[in-house]
């Protein structure tokens, strides 16, 4: 999360699995009742629009990004995934709705967030352990919110608190979302989204534990002591608890700012991220997952890049990254055969795929290890790769029912992948990356 004053009204989080129940359930309603109302105007005219033309509307999206939003929690986090993952499959109007979940939240009223607080460190928590306490975030997201605050020896810290009833409705949450996925048809119903869905429980239940959180922060900080050019927070342990992440507060810009720097600026903190994405896989086997840019700050005088938020930390295993770095390298160079047999051993398709479509992946996989081949700098703001690869995916919707979900470690890295890419394209980088992927492979 950026450290950026917030500016979003406040709003009661749901916290009950009642309260979010019915809140879902009446978004099933309002849209059931405007699909119903839209499919009867549109008989009346002749018209005989498919089920899946009623249902995602820019009105609809409008109804479940504010819903979510307004829930927090598992939900809102589902609501995130479904505008990354889903996103090409949508109506720009809908995908654009949508993408407002990934930056906006709504933030706890007073009241709630002290009771937080108050069952975390006692209710004279603001006399005993603070010399000063921001009542007002400067971040919110989906599962909680952040605070600036100052000891009574002088630190700064940055406070994550949770908002309340997140971890006991992820289940439910991720269950009812699922369910709202599958009547709008954004999932085949050939395709089984069960162990997905299992995935994103296991997930969010590990992302909604903060002191698991603090341990992973404390991890990346220590794993990258040897380089200055990366900063991480310092947790304070004796004030994190399951529900509340204490750590030093680190001044930094969102990093998308950079947009506006020198070319040599934008070139050398993508440089960086990306050569630390290839560490993350080849030599730590742990990636912070999440690739939502304000998960990132720069520092402009020191020229540092500062590292937030571990909770979708996740380790790999080593067979899943020695198949990964066989499939690259089989894709630089050029060796079809091993990169078909590498796919297919870690799950992108099977031996029913039908041929044309497992062709048409295989294509795919080597349009997007294109730029690691070549020797120069690959400028990421003067390509349209994004595009094509938009393009070839829209061409293989008659093969639909044939999908298949990647495997979940592949799931996570693709989607850490694709947030690098569109950071790197934001900032029109000019990156080597074949000088970054070559000492792993």
């Amino acid at each position: 999360m950026s450290h950026r004053r917030f500016e979003r009204k406040a709003l009661a989080v749901p916290s009950s699995r009642l309260s979010r129940l019915s809140r879902l359930g009446g978004l099933v309603s309002s849209i059931a009742g405007g699909v119903a109302a839209d499919a009867a105007r549109r008989f009346a005219r002749g018209e005989r629009p498919s089920m899946e033309d009623l249902l995602l509307t820019p009105a609809n999206a409008m109804k479940l990004a504010d819903e979510l939003a307004r829930m927090r929690g598992a939900a809102m986090k589902v609501g995130q995934l479904i505008s990354m993952d889903a996103g090409d499959m949508l109506p720009p109007e809908m995908a654009a709705i949508l993408a407002r979940l990934r930056s906006e939240a709504h933030h706890m009223p007073w009241v709630q967030l002290k009771r937080v607080l108050d069952r975390a460190w006692g209710v004279e928590w603001r006399q005993e352990k603070f010399a000063e306490f921001d009542t007002h975030p400067i971040a919110a997201a989906s599962i909680g919110q952040v605070h600036r605050a100052r000891t009574h020896d002088g630190h700064e810290l940055a406070i994550k608190v949770q908002y309340p009833g997140v971890r006991a409705s992820i289940d439910s949450d991720v269950d009812n979302v699922a369910t709202l996925i599958r009547l709008a048809g954004l999932v085949p119903k050939a395709i089984d989204i069960a162990p997905m869905l299992a995935e994103a429980k296991r997930q969010l239940h590990e992302e909604a534990d903060y002191e698991c959180e603090g341990r992973r922060l404390a991890e990346f900080g220590a794993l990258l002591a040897d380089r200055p050019e990366f900063c991480t927070p310092e947790l304070y342990a004796d004030l994190t608890r399951k529900n509340v992440l204490a750590m030093s507060y680190v001044q930094g810009v969102p990093i998308d700012d950079l947009v506006a720097a020198p070319q040599a600026e934008r070139d050398r903190a993508m440089t960086l991220l990306i050569g630390l994405l290839f560490r993350e896989l080849f030599e730590f086997r742990l990636m912070q997952t999440d690739p939502n840019f304000a998960n990132y700050l720069y520092a402009p005088a020191s020229g540092r890049i500062v590292l937030l938020d571990f909770g979708a930390t996740r380790a790999f295993p080593a067979e899943f990254v020695d198949l990964y770095r066989r499939l690259l390298r089989a894709g630089l160079d050029g060796d079809r055969a091993g990169l078909r047999a590498a796919a297919l051993e870690l799950g992108f398709w099977d031996e029913d795929t039908p041929a044309p479509l497992e062709q048409a992946m295989l294509e795919m996989f080597e349009m997007s290890i294109q730029p690691l081949r070549q020797a120069a700098p690959f400028d990421f703001g003067a390509t349209d790769l994004a595009l094509r690869m938009r393009d070839a995916g829209v061409a293989m919707a008659g093969y639909r029912e044939h999908f298949r979900i990647p495997p979940i470690n592949a799931l996570f890295l693709q989607r850490k992948f694709g947030g690098i890419y569109l950071l790197a394209t934001r900032l029109g980088a000019r990156v080597d990356l074949r000088a970054q992927i070559a000492p792993h492979l």
